[in-house]
């Protein structure tokens, strides 16, 4: 018995420390259909663009430089109503801006301020773009973004942006970059992994999506992953760009789409605009 109670407590402890690292809050179905919110300004217009859609969607808020998650409470609990929701902690253009200390203040305030609205926090967007700053700097907002949403068991994403052929400093090259930069314990615990992905900004390029998502999966071979943002300025591109993408098919396992097409309050709000028909035949043709 003395060697038989040990072994049933250690089994318990391994049952107890696998349920605590389960995180909190709502689990997101997929596949997942995402799209971003960057203006939560006529909040009626988006819920009801967002609640008339054919399947729940996924909207990313883009929480504002330098603005008081106060201002956010409301529109991210109405948005839940209607949408999971998924907070980004700041948009890639305005880390520079911020020192360590103070994102990881403003990590802690958007957690504290919104943590039982948002069902996914991505804690560093576009990270290994050359315009975020410092690398060693970049690393520690990310790892410590991370680190504090997953010690109140939430669920933790990153954006990665892709940049075949098109990146200024070979060192940032997504694939690169993720293998010298995130460590070895967020390969293994992050929930999501997305790409971001704008042609516009690299060519033109198509790349072979179902190659690049399959070796994706091999650095982060627990996460979620698929695209984080998708879009284009070109309007006369915009309607091929969101049939293309959200009925794209790729097999990896974990792929669970995401997409959250970037101009979703421009281009599909109000509900009567053509776009947004547009977007909701693009998810119910997207591959289940």
């Amino acid at each position: 018995m003395k060697a038989f109670i040990p072994f049933c407590i250690a089994s318990l402890c391994s049952v107890v420390s696998a349920q605590t690292n389960v995180p909190s809050g709502r689990i997101v179905p997929t596949p997942i259909y995402g799209v971003t919110v960057d203006d939560v300004s006529r909040l009626g217009d988006i819920t009801r663009s967002l609640s008339s859609l054919a399947y729940r969607p996924t909207t990313r808020i883009v929480f504002d430089e330098f603005v008081n998650p106060d201002y956010y409470r409301k529109p991210a609990v109405e948005i839940s109503k209607v949408s999971y929701v998924m907070g980004e902690i700041l948009d890639s253009y305005y880390v520079k801006q911020y020192s360590v200390d103070a994102y990881i203040q403003r990590t802690n305030q958007y957690l504290n301020a919104l943590s039982d609205v948002v069902d996914i926090w991505e804690v560093a967007n576009e990270v290994n773009g050359e315009w975020l700053g410092a690398n060693a700097d970049v690393v520690a907002k990310m790892t410590n973004a991370y680190n504090i949403v997953k010690a109140q068991n939430k669920t933790a994403a990153i954006t990665l942006y892709y940049n075949q052929g098109c990146w200024s400093q070979s060192s940032n090259e997504m694939f690169k970059w993720a293998e010298t930069n995130v460590p070895a314990y967020m390969k293994q615990g992050l929930d999501y992994v997305w790409i971001s992905y704008y042609e516009d900004d690299c060519n033109g390029l198509k790349p072979n999506w179902q190659q690049v998502f399959d070796k994706l999966r091999v650095m982060f071979p627990n996460s979620k992953i698929g695209f984080g943002e998708v879009g284009t300025s070109r309007k006369t591109k915009k309607a091929e760009y969101l049939t293309r993408y959200y009925t794209m098919k790729i097999t990896t396992p974990n792929y669970v789409g995401g997409h959250f097409w970037w101009y979703f309050r421009q281009d599909m709000v109000p509900v009567t605009k053509e776009l947004w028909t547009t977007l909701n035949t693009a998810i119910k043709a997207a591959p289940r």
